[in-house]
């Protein structure tokens, strides 16, 4: 289950003393089961053969938070880059699966101000709640609370609630995010110099019959358009369709109305 932060005793601590006190408050929390297993040791006859390194074409200019797969076609660095801003609008799938696929794995996420967060969709789409934190009333100012969590979370949420960031403050919390390596999301109101913006849209959905079917059965899969926008590249539009699969939920690319990403005119 995804836990309740308590920020309370942070003040006058070194970052690596808060991000101590951070991860140890969420695994205590979330209480015994939610601990990691201990690695096994290894010698050099039982190591497990290391995947190929990457040539520097291949490799991402910064270090990233992973994405869902079908997503990550669309962003330019293949995730979400460490000590940036991204901001995310529209169908709440895109936020859920993005929290997924980071507390997947084994990163820490934490989301403040959103109460409504689809908690059930996220942990069918793979999410380990027991690395997510939630702060669904962070008081009077949740600006603040993002930027301290920042200091000792992956991937902090910051919903707005329809409220605008000044500027100043913005720039504040983008040069503490980008001194941390943490990567900070908000959504739901207005925030100035995002890195990046994510934008979701339903398109449609799969599984209602035809013929005398027509609007009978379940519906399989939602079908979403993805648009990307940056300061540094061109706007990129995709589809991904979003359906059961098992036990579980997947993502995917609609290949079958033609190219995966186009470029837009700017």
């Amino acid at each position: 289950m995804p836990v309740s932060v308590d920020l309370d005793g942070l003040d006058g601590l070194s970052r690596s003393e808060r991000i101590a006190v951070l991860r140890r408050r969420i695994s205590g929390a979330a209480g015994p089961a939610a601990a990691a297993p201990a690695a096994p040791v290894t010698s050099a006859a039982t190591a497990p053969v290391l995947e190929p390194v990457p040539t520097a074409a291949q490799r991402p200019t910064r270090p990233v938070l992973p994405v869902p797969s079908a997503l990550s076609e669309l962003l330019p660095e293949g995730g979400l880059a460490r000590g940036s801003v991204v901001a995310v609008s529209g169908a709440g799938s895109l936020l859920t699966g993005i929290l997924a696929s980071v507390t997947a794995s084994g990163r820490h996420a934490a989301v403040i101000g959103m109460p409504r967060l689809g908690l059930l969709a996220a942990a069918e789409m793979g999410a380990q709640l027991h690395r997510l934190a939630l702060v669904p009333d962070p008081g009077s100012d949740p600006v603040e609370v993002a930027a301290v969590l920042l200091d000792g979370i992956d991937l902090v949420v910051l919903g707005l609630g329809g409220s605008a960031v000044p500027p100043s403050r913005a720039r504040a919390v983008v040069a503490r995010a980008r001194a941390k390596g943490a990567t900070l999301v908000v959504t739901d109101g207005r925030w100035d110099g995002a890195e990046l913006t994510l934008s979701a849209r339903v398109d449609g959905y799969d599984g209602p019959g035809s013929g005398d079917r027509r609007g009978r059965g379940r519906v399989r899969a939602v079908r979403l358009g993805v648009e990307v926008q940056g300061r540094a590249i061109r706007p990129r539009t995709g589809r991904l369709v979003v359906a059961s699969a098992g036990e579980g939920v997947e993502w995917t690319t609609a290949r079958e109305s033609g190219p995966t990403m186009t470029a837009l005119s700017s």
